[in-house]
């Protein structure tokens, strides 16, 4: 299959690595859907693209709310029939870095969880069906290195003092639902992946960061556009595998 002939999907979408990885998908030749939990908002992300000519559609997709989940899954199979590539964006970081570990609010771990983990499986559990249809199914979940239990558990790792736990814990989650959702598809035509887009400069992180915004979207549309001899299951930094 040829990327031209491809259907994408890209969740959290109207801003930052999300916009992007739109950007880069649909530059490569692939009808992208450009999801965002507002309608409007999506179109007028959309907007902006299908006026450089690049082939992007606007889909409304609130990843914690199920009624917005099955409308999106209705009208990608109404419109185009199947998926072949679902990349799970859509994340929150809201720990209050002025508070301690274990003072980290109940409220901001269901929040964070609703959206960068439980979030991400129901939409994958919804477009599972429709990925299934595709000749050679991609699915992306946006993690990060923070996510990464082996650096945090070593003090000469980079990451060892930066602690914001319910983020951190959030997104070790989506890698191990990676890995136990690649158990499922090892003889199926679907590859599933997991990567740290790098430190990027975006409104997560207040413009703070060591990479500008294109370069961030780079590891998910590598993973998008795996070819059969691509790895599946992995946890990924552009084409360095990183430590579970």
């Amino acid at each position: 299959m040829t990327t031209s002939n491809k259907i994408a999907l890209v969740t959290g979408a109207t801003r930052g690595i999300g916009l992007e990885t739109v950007r880069q998908l649909a530059a490569a030749g692939v009808h992208t859907l450009l999801a965002g939990r507002s309608r409007d908002g999506a179109v007028q992300a959309a907007l902006k693209l299908q006026a450089e000519g690049l082939p992007v559609e606007a889909i409304a997709l609130d990843v914690t709310q199920a009624a917005s989940i099955a409308a999106a899954v209705a009208e990608v199979e109404q419109k185009h029939g199947r998926l072949d590539i679902l990349v799970n964006n859509a994340g929150i970081l809201i720990d209050d870095p002025t508070l301690k570990v274990s003072q980290q609010t109940q409220d901001t771990w269901r929040r964070t969880f609703d959206t960068n983990v439980f979030g991400l499986i129901a939409v994958t559990q919804a477009f599972l069906p429709l990925l299934h249809r595709s000749a050679a199914a991609r699915i992306v979940n946006v993690s990060s290195v923070l996510g990464s239990v082996t650096l945090h558990n070593d003090p000469s790792s980079p990451i060892y003092d930066f602690k914001v736990p319910a983020y951190n814990v959030s997104k070790s989650a989506v890698n191990a639902w990676t890995v136990q959702l690649a158990y499922e598809l090892r003889d199926s035509r679907i590859k599933v992946n997991t990567l740290h887009p790098g430190y990027v400069r975006t409104d997560m992180n207040a413009g703070e960061g060591a990479m500008d915004i294109p370069e961030g979207a780079h590891t998910s549309v590598r993973l998008a556009l795996l070819g059969e001899d691509g790895p599946h299951g992995g946890f990924f930094h552009l084409d360095q595998a990183l430590p579970w």
